[in-house]
């Protein structure tokens, strides 16, 4: 059972605020150009970049976009960094080169979570669900209307996140998934990818993830979006998700201080359904891609040939715009191409103060204010402050809570209607959002999501049944004529035939 709320303290998470590429970069995605990709190619390309900086390099993976990931023995400066860049680039057989530049989690802090409602809704009887604006407040998701018609059935929404801790309002709903961490000093778990997604934590101490003394505890951040988009519903407990009865795939992208653009980029293309070098082939790919991560910078070629792909494939690939009140066009990968980019809103219909905003944001949903009691976004989580311990429930604010609302309803329309594309789903989305207030005017898409409004714009119009066909009348026959009889009737029977006739008349006459 889930530990009771009261077990967790507010937690002030700090993942939000560290910079990991302070200290410098070591991995860099270099794409060589056309038929330039035997080994002989690339070590002489890295060989006169190594030189030039005076370290040693190596390619130490391909990833499924053709490109490799070449790492150096110590970290490099901006002006080294780039140094090594421009001397990749200048090589004949190199097509591209960008930063394996590391991402971190969209969210900004924690709140204690409320206790269980004394009243339990009757529908559904989720004991926190009265807690849940996001849903069903007035300026919530507008989600309890879709639900009569879909639950999200059949559909796969990847997370592509911290990875997954046990916690009986998800377990119903969870699906093989992977890790796609490849550093083991971030993964934890010793051996870099594997096919377990569990999340081993992602705290850090003072100056492990950047210069600075920041230190943080274990956010379990993947479980919360999670929840949000597809906790288990009407089953006595905690919370239920935007989309109930659709399946998550958990994909861990995130460990320690991060995850690099190359490992998000390969997770892209296999939750899709795409081949990515030495790792099993996706036998469930997802139809809905949630990413609630971001870095300051503007997205690469390799993360958004990942994408391409991945919509071709027909996933709808939703993110955060970040939380640094600033313009999301300068940030991975709310700048992307072919994606949901996805502000925050609090349970007052403007626009949360910490999320970003601009021309590349596409709708919003709500991601809460934990300033305010009750105005956070509730959902699942784990008690462990490193490791994984407890199953409990925790309030989080940030346009991570705000992403995962909408992969929620973009699962609800892919269930209505599976032929759906995702340039449909994000126009439908965009055309029944409802406006916010002036604070969002010209910065926060389209407006505040619509669930309801959106599944009914897909859903099958049903067919008015056929009227029931008059009854075919029964002809009358035509009347027969009688024919007179040629037998004369004795007296007895003209007697009878007439008696009546003569009973009236009174007046007998007699002849004289």
């Amino acid at each position: 059972m889930p530990a009771s709320p009261e077990d967790r303290s507010a937690v002030q998470t700090e993942h939000e605020h560290i910079d990991p590429n302070a200290e410098g970069l070591d991995r860099f995605i270099v794409t060589f150009a056309g038929d330039s990709r035997s080994s002989e190619d690339r070590d002489r390309a890295v060989d006169v970049a190594e030189k030039a900086v005076g370290t040693s390099a190596d390619v130490v993976r391909e990833t499924a976009g053709g490109s490799v990931v070449v790492a150096t023995e110590q970290k490099l400066d901006p002006k080294e960094s780039a140094e090594f860049m421009e001397k990749l680039a200048q090589s004949d057989t190199v097509d591209y080169v960008e930063p394996d530049a590391l991402v971190t989690i969209a969210e900004e802090r924690a709140d204690e979570a409320p206790k269980d409602d004394d009243d339990k809704p009757a529908d559904p009887n989720d004991t926190m669900y009265s807690s849940l604006w996001g849903l069903h407040g007035q300026w919530g998701a507008h989600v309890p209307d879709a639900w009569k018609t879909t639950q999200g059935k059949d559909t796969t929404v990847a997370v592509l996140d911290t990875g997954i801790t046990k916690h009986p309002d998800l377990e119903a709903n969870l699906i093989p998934g992977y890790d796609f961490i490849s550093r083991e000093e971030a993964a934890r778990d010793g051996n870099g990818r594997d096919a377990d997604p569990q999340d081993e934590g992602d705290w850090f101490g003072p100056r492990e993830c950047g210069d600075n003394d920041r230190k943080a505890k274990s956010s379990w951040h993947g479980t919360h979006v999670a929840g949000t988009i597809a906790a288990v519903g009407n089953n006595e407990q905690g919370v239920i998700g935007v989309s109930p009865e659709a399946k998550i795939q958990p994909v861990r992208v995130l460990g320690k201080c991060g995850g690099s653009t190359s490992d998000i980029a390969d997770a892209i293309v296999w939750a899709s359904g795409g081949e990515v070098p030495g790792v099993p082939k996706n036998q469930t790919p997802a139809q809905v891609i949630n990413m609630s991560l971001g870095g300051r910078h503007q997205c690469g070629r390799a993360a958004q040939n990942a994408i391409d792909g991945a919509v071709a494939r027909g996933s709808t690939v939703v993110v955060s715009a970040g939380n640094s009140k600033a313009d999301a066009a300068e940030f991975f990968p709310a700048s992307c191409k072919n994606v949901v980019t996805v502000a925050a809103s609090d349970s007052h219909g403007k626009i949360a103060p910490y999320s970003n905003f601009g021309n590349v944001v596409d709708v919003a949903a709500p991601g809460g204010d934990t300033r305010e009691r009750g105005g956070g976004i509730l959902s699942t989580l784990n008690t462990g402050a490193t490791t994984p311990e407890e199953p409990t429930y925790v309030s989080y604010q940030g346009t991570s809570m705000a992403a995962p609302h909408v992969s929620g309803t973009a699962a609800l329309l892919k269930s209505v209607d599976p032929g759906l594309t995702p340039a449909r789903i994000e126009e439908v989305l965009k055309e029944k959002a409802v406006p916010l207030d002036q604070s969002c005017e010209g910065v926060c898409g389209a407006g505040l999501i619509n669930a309801a409004a959106s599944v009914a714009a897909v859903a099958p119009v049903e067919a008015a049944p056929d009227p029931a066909p008059a009854p075919t009348p029964t002809p009358t026959p035509d009347p027969v004529e009688s024919k007179p009889s040629t037998v004369k009737p004795t007296w007895r029977q003209w007697w009878k035939n007439n008696w009546k006739a003569f009973q009236g008349n009174r007046h007998w006459h007699r002849r004289g």
